[in-house]
């Protein structure tokens, strides 16, 4: 699971003495004992993690794609889904598979008019309770709806979560720091998962 994968990188990103890493993989490392006492841990800006990201913009109701956007538009501010409803933003980085999640998208709700995010779970079905004691624990407000369900045929959890029950969350947030946002809520989850919490 996530230590596996971590390790993987570390072994793959080490220089002699030295580790460049964001915040989350720089936590875990130091947590979990990783790396020598040796080896410094550089940590990166973190509007730099999602700069070789394919990013498309699709329409909601058929699918189809309208543009495929440079990272560039990770600038944008997230209320660019507000004015443009009708679209979806789809993201593929290898930071998500780091910790299990493919396929991740984000788009306005038309009833409630929250940011949703929907992505699959590379992760077991047994892990369900934990995930769903994760989930119920960390995003903040009352009576907060999300949908998590198994799907044997792929053997992913279909999770979609509104992203503005996710503490740090705010209206001024940019696309790009609003997947970072994402991406630390799923590390955490993926932490919690592997601690069987």
């Amino acid at each position: 699971m996530l230590r596996n994968q971590m390790i993987d990188y570390v072994k793959k990103e080490q220089t002699i003495n030295s580790l460049d890493v964001y915040k989350e993989e720089k936590d875990y490392i130091e947590k979990n004992q990783l790396v020598e006492n040796d080896v410094q841990l550089k940590e990166k800006d973190a509007a730099s993690r999602f700069s070789d990201a394919y990013i498309e913009r699709s329409d909601k109701e058929t699918e189809e794609l309208l543009a495929e956007e440079s990272n560039d538009f990770l600038n944008q501010p997230l209320d660019y889904l507000k004015t443009h409803k009708n679209e979806f933003i789809y993201l593929e980085s290898k930071w998500f598979e780091l910790i299990n999640v493919e396929t991740i998208s984000l788009e306005v709700d038309d009833v409630f008019g929250t940011y949703d995010v929907m992505l699959g779970l590379k992760l077991q079905k047994k892990f369900g309770p934990v995930i769903k004691t994760y989930v119920n624990s960390a995003l903040n407000g009352e009576s907060v709806k999300y949908n998590l369900l198994f799907s044997g045929d792929e053997g992913v959890w279909n999770f979609n979560f509104p992203l503005n029950h996710v503490e740090g969350f705010h209206e001024d947030l940019s696309i790009g720091e609003a997947f970072q946002l994402i991406y630390s809520f799923l590390f955490t989850l993926a932490e919690a998962v592997e601690e069987g919490k």
